[in-house]
């Protein structure tokens, strides 16, 4: 439960607008909920400032949307990641985004956002990492805004669009094949680079690895890498960047 949710509750309690039974009812799945298959952490945005997101690969259908619901009632706000569109139907809930290249489900979320986070996308293939990344940030409170298809085979793309990477706070860049695009970018700005290798390429690009090892061997100082294909990882360290004080 975020803490802006807890102080309405207590001030409606102050102003009698709900009784403190009412109030106790309401936290009273803090720290944790416990459905047998699941412990939801309502705890979790007290804590880190990011609530629990449900990853939904690996859960029934019946469990990603019982665990984003309960998630929901008290935040007024969930994130579900790596969904089927079904998942996302079964949901019913009116506030709420599906994303269908990435999988994310956004239900409720900030809607003015904040600073600037730039996603960058070397290509169309990369697409799913980067609109997961994007949604997390945005989710989360940030403002984004999205690049793609610019990687280093067609570098001229880029430099054309030189203008965008110098307006951002912090940038996600996400490439498979060989991994380079982080460092170009890098080699260009001083802002903070978050650089997501993603599993796509042929062969030799070994589902995702060249591009990592790639991506940590960068010579460019103040990189950081995250795992292969954690856009969701990339958007929370990005919003965690771009609103720090």
């Amino acid at each position: 439960m975020y803490k802006y949710r807890i102080r309405k509750i207590l001030g409606e309690v102050k102003n009698n607008k709900i009784s403190i039974n009412e109030a106790i009812e309401i936290f009273k799945d803090l720290p944790y909920e416990d459905l047998s298959y699941a412990k939801i952490d309502h705890h979790r945005a007290l804590r880190l400032g990011i609530p629990e997101v449900v990853y939904a690969e690996g859960k029934t259908i019946e469990e990603v949307v019982e665990i984003a619901k309960k998630i929901y009632r008290l935040n007024r706000r969930a994130l579900v990641t790596r969904a089927s569109e079904e998942v996302y139907k079964r949901l019913n809930i009116r506030n709420s985004e599906f994303y269908p290249y990435s999988g994310t489900i956004r239900i409720g979320g900030i809607k003015k956002g904040r600073g600037n986070v730039l996603v960058v996308s070397a290509g169309t293939s990369d697409r799913p990492v980067a609109e997961e990344a994007e949604a997390t940030a945005s989710f989360l409170g940030s403002k984004t805004e999205g690049l793609n298809d610019v990687g280093v085979a067609g570098i001229h793309r880029l430099i054309h669009n030189k203008k965008v990477i110098d307006n951002a706070r912090v940038i996600i860049v996400v490439a498979g094949m060989e991994g380079a695009l982080p460092s170009v970018i890098g080699g260009l700005t001083d802002k903070p680079i978050i650089a997501v290798p993603t599993s796509i390429g042929y062969g030799t690009s070994l589902g995702g690895l060249t591009a990592l090892f790639a991506m940590l061997n960068s010579c460019v100082p103040g990189i950081g890498v995250m795992n292969i294909d954690n856009g969701f990882g990339a958007g929370c360290l990005a919003h965690k960047i771009n609103l720090f004080k």
